[in-house]
Order: C-alpha cells, then sequence, then structure tokens
C-alpha cells in the first residue's frame, strides 16, 4: 500500500475477490477490477464518506488489439472533498464486449458511455439511452479501433 492509501485498504476490504491489481504513480492509484463489479465499486467510492470520489472526470476505453483482454474501459475519478485522484480500469474480453452502465452514480457517464459504445463498439448494460453520439446511425465499424482501416470503410 502507498502510504497507507485510505481508498486501497477500502476497496481490498469491501471487494476482497474483485480488485484483481493495484498501482501507484504519481500520486495516483490505479484499480484493475472485475467488470462484473464495476457497478458496485462505483457506487462505493462514490458514496463512502471517507473517499466521496463524487465526479467522473473521463470515462474511456483502450484497444489492446493483440492482447486478450482486448479492451480496458478506464474511469478517472476525483474527490472534492480530499482533493484526490483515482483511476478504475476494468478489462473488457472480444468476445463479450459488454460492461454495467455507471450513470446511476455519475451523470458524466451518460454521454461518455455513450462515446464509448459509438468509437469502440462497447455497450454499457442498463445505461437510459446507448445510441449513436457522434457518428451517424448508419456508421459501419468502430473507427477507434485498432483494426478499423486507416482510410475508413
Amino acid at each position: 500500500m502507498n502510504k497507507e492509501d485510505i481508498t486501497v485498504k477500502k476497496l481490498r476490504d469491501q471487494f476482497p475477490d474483485s480488485i484483481l491489481d493495484v498501482s501507484f504513480f504519481r500520486d495516483e492509484t490505479t484499480f484493475l477490477v472485475k467488470k462484473e463489479d464495476i457497478l458496485p465499486i462505483a457506487r462505493f467510492v462514490h458514496s463512502d464518506a471517507d473517499l466521496s470520489y463524487d465526479f467522473l472526470s473521463d470515462l474511456c476505453c483502450v484497444d489492446y488489439l493483440k492482447r486478450e483482454p482486448r479492451f480496458e474501459i478506464v474511469y478517472h475519478l476525483y474527490s472534492i472533498k480530499n482533493n484526490k485522484r483515482a483511476r478504475i480500469k476494468a478489462p473488457i474480453p472480444s468476445n463479450h464486449q459488454v460492461i454495467s452502465s455507471v450513470c446511476s452514480v455519475w451523470k458524466t457517464a451518460n454521454w461518455l458511455e455513450r462515446e464509448c459504445y459509438d468509437m469502440y463498439g462497447i455497450g454499457f448494460e442498463g445505461h437510459p439511452d446507448l445510441r449513436r453520439i457522434l457518428l451517424t446511425d448508419d456508421w459501419e465499424g468502430y473507427p477507434l479501433r485498432k483494426d478499423y482501416p486507416l482510410k475508413g470503410k
């Protein structure tokens, strides 16, 4: 644990089987978690009085084309109360590109999840309005995937 990080202790205590890895870089903690547990973890870090990660500053996807699991959804969190940042990553296998929506926890996730859906094809279960946000409805494919043709289709 880095300087007795309370976030690490609380998450390991609350979700002992869900935390796959923890790393530290420049005073930020990154958690690699099971995708099945993203919603309860998000609710916990948001509502726990000591943690209070009340701001989802970004949600994005990373495509590791030659690796399995191929994708990672990355949640960049900030606690205004504690002036502290954390990152949660959830691996997504190429054969089941779906994860729970966190819109019920952070309203900003709505458009960010739609962008991941539009650009990478990742589905978000429980999203209130999962549809394309940047591309037209008739667009084929997902342009930010590493195997998308460089000149388009």
